[in-house]
């Protein structure tokens, strides 16, 4: 059973590490208390980690404790493939051949090409990132250099915790416990935030990358919470034992960002109410009405399932 304690005061914090702030932020404890009964009673362990970019108020549950990334882990892949065509080793432009051998099984788009079928390497990446294409993920993660490249721009960069763990030399021991990427709730949000401000790579690749990821594909966790018509960069991860999101709101009253990753769940079902799935939602929709409360919006619950 899940148990966190949260403090009774709003009590300044010391800066983010990351290069993230160049400021102290606020601990949000009645917003943190509010997660925290969100989390209590949860079967397995939870970690949240949400900062309001404008105001810096920020709120914790397990923020720097280690989790599985699931498919979140494309976020990093995705960095380290555009660092890859700033340096020159890749080509924006490059059109890329697929074989056969690259076949992740699955019902990966990518996967069903023909051998010897060709895709533009921006497609690859747009692939990975708005359909979670897998097949095209490990295609990019050997392009751009392998998981030990990625991780050493993790580790440059200032990420101690996130890393790639799958086809990755030296790894297979934290693959065996956390699967293809592991990383911490702070972590994952400040990636998002690095790339929001421009600071992941260039600027101008930033720019690139925020763009693919406000179009993803899944929308029903997180995002189903939020305005349609309000923008945010976001990226899901789910294996049976682990349910998680990634998200930037670009909301009308100012961005924020939040994480919400599971662990060691005892439902490990498939269907929307999934107990990760429902705390994905229900973690988005108090930050949605937390901080914007001049622009409330129910989501939808009639018909809703047929979407």
């Amino acid at each position: 059973m899940h148990r966190v304690r949260s403090v009774l005061l709003l009590i300044v914090s010391s800066v983010l590490p990351l290069g993230a702030c160049t400021r102290p932020d606020l601990r949000d404890v009645d917003l943190e208390r509010r997660l925290v009964a969100l989390a209590d009673g949860f079967e397995g362990t939870v970690g949240i980690y949400v900062r309001h970019l404008g105001t810096g108020l920020r709120a914790e549950v397990n923020a720097d404790t280690l989790f599985p990334t699931a498919s979140m882990i494309k976020v990093p892949i995705l960095v380290k493939t555009f660092d890859a065509i700033e340096s020159g080793e890749l080509a924006w432009d490059q059109v890329l051949v697929y074989r056969d051998s690259l076949l992740y099984p699955g019902e990966d788009i990518l996967g069903s090409f023909a051998d010897s079928s060709v895709i533009p390497l921006p497609q690859a990446a747009m692939l990975m990132i708005t359909t979670s294409d897998n097949t095209a993920s490990l295609w990019l993660q050997h392009l751009s250099g392998t998981g030990t490249a990625i991780n050493a721009w993790l580790e440059k960069h200032g990420f101690e915790a996130t890393r790639v763990n799958s086809r990755t030399p030296g790894r297979e021991e934290a693959r065996n416990r956390f699967g293809w990427g592991q990383t911490t709730p702070r972590e994952m949000a400040e990636l998002l935030v690095m790339i929001r401000e421009g600071r992941a790579v260039s600027p101008e690749a930033s720019a690139e990358m925020y763009r693919m990821l406000t179009r993803i594909y899944w929308n029903d966790e997180a995002l189903s919470q939020l305005p349609p018509w309000v923008q945010a960069a976001s990226k899901q991860g789910a294996v049976n034992r682990s349910r998680s999101e990634v998200v930037l709101v670009n909301a009308p009253s100012g961005d924020y960002v939040f994480c919400v990753i599971t662990k060691d769940q005892a439902d490990e079902s498939w269907e929307p109410g999934n107990a990760g799935f429902v705390l994905l939602r229900e973690v988005s929709k108090l930050l949605w009405e937390t901080w914007e409360p001049d622009h409330p919006w129910p989501s939808p619950t009639d018909g809703s399932a047929k979407y």
